[in-house]
């Protein structure tokens, strides 16, 4: 399935036109840059937060603001034990200091001695039913002296998975891309995949989406760590990308503003699935991992860490309930099994038909 993915996409590369102006230089960011990013991600959070007051239809956000030693502050807004959402937390953040941490230099060495600044929205929803999938979505902005860059991105995680709500959130994401750049999703699909995998599990944390890092229109559009992978082989096989500041601005907007849309139907189409204590319990043992990848690999809760932030923010990500077994099998040939064998690893979502025969073996293909 992955290489018939590559293929597909190294084929298609050919046939795309980028819609940038192949005459525009690399730019700086401009004057208003900061203030611009700020509410472009200020005003992605009100937009998120009342969507989902909507959804759920029960709780309310409750929110709290808070400042950083160091310089900047943020807002929290957390739902709690909701219609549909156990927690929901939909953060956002500005701050600046005098050095970047590790995390950030050791991919960006080029911005190291240079004052920084860093504006984002992170959130994190965590549905009751076994049959409403987590959902993550994180879009920021850094400058670091003459350095800039955007990222960020959306990925979903389901226990009890449906291929049609797999295909519709990768749909809505792809055509959020395409609207800036038909090239972009190519390389930022595969690279969610790579990103959002527990290496020491050897598996997806969920289905994916899209993920994107360092993106300041200097050259490939892969600018991960993994040289091999199959999104830097596509980034390579697109070559160098001429794009400016506001076009990467545009992508976080159509991206972000993508969310509910890719989001929202899915709960809808659930909203009512019964489910029994079986489920409920594989869904607290399964919550286990997004437990382990976000405290042993994500770059953002290293970040907010190691920059003195506001700690109950930070790990707003992690469910309020959860459950370790050891040594848990998922018995043959059942729908728990569908999501560890299939579910969780890379796939083509959108054009891979056999995926049809295999889900719809278990019940999962509406």
């Amino acid at each position: 399935m992955i290489k018939s993915f590559l293929k597909r996409f190294q084929n298609s590369n050919s046939k795309q036109k980028n819609q940038i102006n192949p005459k525009e230089e690399f730019s700086l960011p401009p004057d208003d840059s900061r203030e611009r990013a700020r509410n472009l991600l200020q005003g992605l959070q009100d937009h998120i937060c009342i969507g989902l007051e909507n959804l759920d239809g029960s709780a309310k956000f409750q929110e709290e603001s808070w400042k950083r030693p160091e310089g900047g502050g943020g807002r929290s807004r957390v739902m709690k034990e909701g219609e549909i959402f156990e927690q929901a937390g939909v953060n956002f953040s500005e701050v600046q200091g005098k050095e970047l941490p590790p995390s950030i230099l050791n991919q960006r060495p080029e911005a190291k001695g240079n004052p920084w600044f860093a504006t984002g929205t992170s959130m994190v929803l965590h549905p009751k039913n076994p049959f409403h999938p987590t959902v993550h979505l994180n879009y920021r902005y850094f400058e670091a002296g003459p350095v800039w860059w955007f990222g960020g991105g959306a990925d979903l995680t389901p226990y009890y998975p449906f291929l049609e709500d797999a295909r519709h959130f990768h749909k809505t994401h792809k055509a959020a891309c395409d609207a800036i750049n038909p090239d972009f999703h190519k390389v930022f699909k595969p690279w969610c995949d790579e990103y959002f995998f527990l290496k020491h599990r050897a598996e997806t944390r969920g289905i994916g989406g899209i993920f994107y890092d360092y993106q300041d229109g200097s050259g490939h559009l892969y600018k991960g760590g993994n040289h091999k992978g199959i999104a830097s082989e596509i980034s390579k096989e697109i070559g160098t990308q001429k794009t400016s500041w506001e076009n990467l601005f545009l992508l976080a907007k159509s991206c972000g503003e993508a969310f509910l849309p890719s989001y929202v139907p899915i709960i809808e189409k659930r909203r009512n699935h019964p489910y029994s204590d079986k489920e409920r319990q594989f869904q607290l043992y399964r919550r286990g991992r997004y437990v382990e990848f976000n405290l042993v690999w994500d770059r953002g809760t290293i970040f907010g860490l190691q920059t003195n932030g506001r700690t109950e923010s930070i790990l707003m990500s992690l469910p309020p309930l959860v459950r370790w077994e050891y040594g848990y099998k998922s018995p043959k040939g059942s729908r728990e099994e569908l999501l560890t064998e299939v579910f969780n690893k890379p796939q083509d979502w959108i054009y891979d038909s056999t995926l049809e025969k295999v889900c719809d073996i278990h019940q999962a293909i509406d």
